[in-house]
């Protein structure tokens, strides 16, 4: 055997990150968590289960919000808010250095608390999401300090109610928690029902490192918990990153209202090749482009178009190059493909999929028994028009057009 038929016939090994840590933290809440508002948290109630993707073992037991719980999360914030918006901002810049720091202490705690909860490989979590997390609060702890200089005349808005994804839950938290603490606003926060411990995580870790009380409330819980957030009159802005159709009802819902109001929603960006471009390379960035969290990412490159003369040899080259994606358990370091985030996404991608005019190529990946797993999928010979080139599928499907 030459070294050439070595390396093409040599396999990765399972490479496991010990979770131990993360399910330390869990059973040291008793895996059971009530909101935290004014700096403390709740006494645990009625609600739902935080389940691994992976495995659909339950994580913890969360609670679900009532329109008491919002408004005493909403009090608390309002309550700290004058006092924060008067703090200078070489003052917020110290806690947003203390909250950065501690972000990077608890690194590997956060990174497989999030591939745990989310399904997100590992290698993800740990070099992608988690370093940001921390960049962000470092950048905006600067920020705050220029603030008064850069933005003379500015005041804060007050209290922000906050509603993130479960697609990369501790970024998305720091997406919006770190700009607003560092403009002198305090938080009402509603993480994704799916995906809620992190969020716990930080705001426990928060307290640690002496955020103020009532700056950064975190409540929990479904749909209607985010409906009472952006219903609730002593907010003044409201911030959400999710899905079109709900992004149309929260516009409604402020419309007059006199809110401040940020949408980021969803997408269906285009991935465009053309007979000049060098195609293996073309290929390798496109599956980062695609499959890169299982393809649950806004601005995923989800619609390929690629110019006539070379779609047969471009869709060739990408169907090999699936085959060696590696999917499975997403504390695997050495797997490509995690879990998708819950059943109801799994189903939803499934009936997309099962609906779909064109030619459908899945490779012969085996998958891990009792998670949600789905294989990466292309689909060509779609039009323009169909569908599945129009609609957000948010999941490891490719959809492809000349």
């Amino acid at each position: 055997m030459n070294l050439r038929e070595i390396f093409e016939s040599m396999e990765y090994g399972p490479a496991p990150e010990d979770d131990g840590p993360a399910r330390a933290w869990l059973a040291r809440h008793g895996q059971r968590f009530g909101h935290f508002i004014g700096g403390r948290f709740t006494e645990p109630g009625a609600g739902f289960a935080s389940r691994n993707p992976a495995s659909g073992e339950v994580l913890a037991e969360l609670t679900q919000a009532t329109e008491a719980d919002v408004a005493a999360a909403v009090a608390a914030a309002r309550g700290a808010q004058g006092k924060w918006a008067r703090a200078t901002g070489h003052e917020r810049a110290r806690h947003l250095y203390a909250l950065a720091r501690m972000v990077q202490k608890n690194a590997r705690l956060f990174a497989v608390l999030e591939t745990l909860d989310n399904g997100k490989p590992i290698r993800e979590s740990r070099d992608i999401d988690v370093p940001l997390v921390a960049r962000h609060f470092y950048y905006h702890a600067g920020m705050a300090q220029l603030a008064r200089a850069e933005f003379a005349g500015l005041e804060p808005v007050g209290v922000c109610g906050q509603i993130i994804p479960w697609n990369f839950p501790l970024l998305m938290l720091a997406w919006k928690v770190a700009p607003a603490l560092a403009a002198g606003c305090t938080v009402v926060l509603k993480p994704a029902e799916y995906t809620s411990l992190t969020a716990l995580l930080f705001a426990e870790l928060a307290a640690e490192a002496g955020l103020p009380k009532g700056v950064l409330n975190i409540v929990t819980g479904d749909g209607a918990a985010g409906e009472m957030i952006v219903a609730h009159p002593d907010i003044d802005k409201i911030a959400f990153t999710g899905s079109t159709e709900v992004g149309r009802k929260i516009r409604e819902a402020t419309a007059g209202s006199g809110k401040a109001l940020t949408l980021e929603l969803g997408g269906k960006s285009p991935y465009v090749v053309f007979d000049d471009a060098d195609l293996d390379s073309a290929v390798e960035g496109l599956v980062d482009a695609i499959w890169f969290n299982q393809g649950q990412v806004c601005c995923a490159g989800s619609r390929l178009i690629v110019q006539e003369g070379v779609a047969g040899r471009f869709h060739d080259r990408l169907r090999r190059r699936m085959g060696e994606l590696r999917l499975g358990n997403p504390l695997d370091k050495c797997i490509d493909i995690g879990a998708i985030v819950d059943p109801v996404q799994l189903q939803r991608i499934e009936r997309m999929v099962a609906g779909a005019a064109g030619e459908v190529f899945q490779p012969e990946i085996s998958l891990p028994e009792g998670g949600c797993f789905y294989r990466p999928t292309l689909i060509t010979g779609l039009e323009p028009s169909d569908p599945l080139m129009q609609e957000e599928i948010f999941g490891p499907v490719l959809v492809s057009t000349t």
